[in-house]
């Protein structure tokens, strides 16, 4: 074999690599490095969002500057929420902000630290779609604006929020995983006993895929959070991730475009908490384009499969009792 032939041989094969949907299962050892990543991308998003607002909320120059914050028209607890959890005299907003960062900080360092992983990434699953139900939005037409506000649709704004819900479903079918407390200390984390996880590299990658499509398709308009200023990049990426084609590509590209965004975000004025906190969602984001470069994004609902096996795809296969 001559070396010309050789490095085109060697050339198909590395872009095998990089082009192909990976293996249709997950081993132990896959769940576990997974669940490991995830764990420590997740965990890093509230450590640092936790101890941001946290110490603010205990320092008595800071404090009150942090629940206006949270509390203003352009804030992130709207009126009905306000109204609901405040009216009563009970809980005040500081005692809410208070608690809520010193959960988000203990329990993020749960996580990197593998205890209580599977309850943890349900709650905070859930969490992050109250950060969009609780969202001050004004989208009436014809209204008039006295105070600044989101005037964009909570879904599109809080988008990033959506995206790692997704990513702690994913985690809490994964379980914490062999490098873990959980594991080390009750003998626990082994993944749910569900075929072969087929759903988790899906479910990665249409977390990610809804946030490119959203920055792409949104650029530009109001308190819409795009990862570059070509929103054409966005677009493509997101259309690659959701079809599950090329997926290694698309993850490796959009690596590289977060990597630029949060450098981007880095500022010589601010703190390192402030700019820690600026970027806390993309750290995150980067464990799970980690996931798709390494395994690539599976064959589930694939376009090809799609075209190829719609009915089995969409409804099912045929049970053996009904086979002709």
């Amino acid at each position: 074999m001559t070396q010309r032939s050789t490095h085109s041989v060697e050339t198909q094969t590395l872009w095998e690599k990089i082009s192909n949907s990976g293996s249709t299962q997950l081993t132990n050892k896959d769940a576990d490095l997974i669940a490991l990543i995830l764990r420590i991308g997740l965990g890093a998003v509230f450590i640092i969002g936790g101890w941001w607002k946290l110490s603010r909320a205990i320092d008595p120059l800071r404090a009150d500057a942090l629940v206006n914050k949270y509390l203003a028209p352009d804030g992130y607890i709207n009126a009905f929420f306000q109204d609901y959890l405040f009216s009563n005299g009970i809980l005040s907003p500081w005692m809410f902000m208070t608690t809520l960062s010193a959960f988000e900080l203990f329990a993020g360092i749960a996580l990197v630290s593998g205890l209580f992983v599977r309850p943890l990434a349900i709650v905070f699953g859930l969490l992050m779609w109250s950060f969009v139900a609780a969202l001050p939005v004004l989208t009436t037409p014809g209204e008039n604006i006295e105070n600044s506000t989101f005037l964009t649709p909570a879904m599109i704004v809080q988008i990033r929020d959506i995206g790692l819900s997704g990513f702690c479903f994913v985690l809490a079918l994964m379980g914490s995983g062999t490098y873990s407390f959980d594991r080390s200390v009750m003998s626990r984390g082994a993944p749910a006993n569900l075929p072969n996880l087929v759903l988790s590299r899906f479910t990665i990658r249409i977390s990610i895929a809804v946030v490119l499509l959203a920055g792409g398709a949104f650029y530009g308009l109001d308190h819409v959070k795009s990862w570059t200023n070509f929103p054409i990049i966005l677009t493509i990426l997101g259309i690659v991730l959701i079809l599950g084609h090329g997926v290694r590509i698309a993850a490796s590209i959009c690596c590289v475009v977060i990597i630029f965004y949060c450098i981007n975000k880095f500022s010589l004025d601010k703190t390192l908490w402030d700019n820690l906190n600026a970027i806390k969602r993309e750290i995150a984001y980067l464990a799970a384009v980690a996931v798709l470069i390494r395994y690539s994004g599976g064959q589930v609902f694939q376009f090809v499969n799609i075209l190829q096996r719609p009915r089995e795809l969409f409804f099912g296969k045929l049970r053996e009792t009904d086979k002709p």
